[in-house]
């Protein structure tokens, strides 16, 4: 039977991130290997009528490029989420800890525009545990409602990296790296941006925060979140985007900071193919299409 708890407001970091470092810790942490019919928390936890706080909006745009207004930003709606998704990803009976996990897609389906000022009401669970061939992956879905009306659902897919039985597949060539073609625009990021993304934007994994912590977690640097990546492609057309649109997004190699990226812009004929790419060896951080909703 499904259990709701519904949150009087959105925990911070403060509150998640411990609980998500200790599920690492031996014995009390989670188990190291999730069996492909593990159980997911039949969880749903929700608020209502959420206020955005427009202070926090705007540092959000400042760290991303995008137009502070009337209306929400597409991509606010992932930050807007995240203490949700989060919270169900540190209850004890998830399969995995939210620490260590990969965002590896992201689909944001919005049904039409909305303003700043409209009231929201955020619904928040996990769906879809299944193998793939680097390890598990789960969907963190979240619906986003005015009243009664849906407006928005956005679907974050994570990665639990272990064997499977799908390990063993045959794998298509390797990509080779290759000079890539002159970019559209070309995009800096440092570790004080994406600081200043964390802080705006509530997700402050240790990995985004600094080299040493990131050290830890087999990175040889702070990494970018992918969402910030997103969020920035979306500068150039979000003000061309239609009121009913889905933002798909899957992200490959994390950029490690500092670094110039190139980014890339094409119009199709119904929206845009947007990616982020090495400035050398042209390999994708970021693949993403934005596509009318049928």
């Amino acid at each position: 039977m499904t259990k709701t708890i519904t949150l009087t407001s959105l925990p911070g970091a403060g509150r998640l991130y411990p609980k998500a470092v200790s599920a690492m810790l031996p014995v009390v942490g989670k188990p190291a290997r999730v069996a492909p019919d593990a159980p997911l928390p039949d969880t749903v936890f929700t608020i209502e009528d959420l206020r955005v706080d427009r202070d926090e909006m705007r540092e959000y745009c400042r760290a991303t490029g995008l137009q502070f207004g009337s209306e929400l930003p597409l991509t606010y709606l992932f930050v807007l989420q995240f203490p949700l998704a989060m919270s169900v990803m540190v209850l004890p009976d998830f399969p995995f800890g939210a620490v260590g996990s990969v965002h590896v897609e992201n689909r944001i389906e919005r049904l039409r525009r909305i303003a700043v000022d409209e009231p929201l009401s955020i619904s928040t669970h996990a769906e879809n545990l299944r193998e793939h061939r680097k390890g598990m992956l789960v969907d963190m879905v979240s619906e986003f409602r005015v009243g009664r009306e849906l407006v928005a659902v956005q679907t974050a897919t994570f990665l639990k990296q272990q064997r499977t039985s799908l390990s063993d597949e045959e794998r298509g060539p390797a990509p080779k790296n290759v000079a890539p073609p002159p970019p559209d625009r070309v995009v800096g990021v440092d570790l004080g941006l994406i600081r200043q993304y964390a802080n705006a934007s509530g997700d402050r994994n240790p990995i985004h925060m600094a080299d040493l912590t990131a050290k830890a977690f087999g990175f040889s640097r702070a990494i970018a979140h992918g969402m910030w990546g997103a969020a920035a492609l979306l500068d150039n057309v979000e003000a061309q985007l239609p009121d009913a649109v889905v933002y798909s997004v899957r992200f490959g190699k994390p950029v490690l900071l500092p670094a110039k990226l190139n980014f890339y812009t094409t119009r199709t004929a119904d929206g845009y193919d947007l990616a982020v790419r090495h400035r050398r060896k042209g390999y994708p951080h970021i693949t993403a299409t934005t596509r009318p909703r049928g």
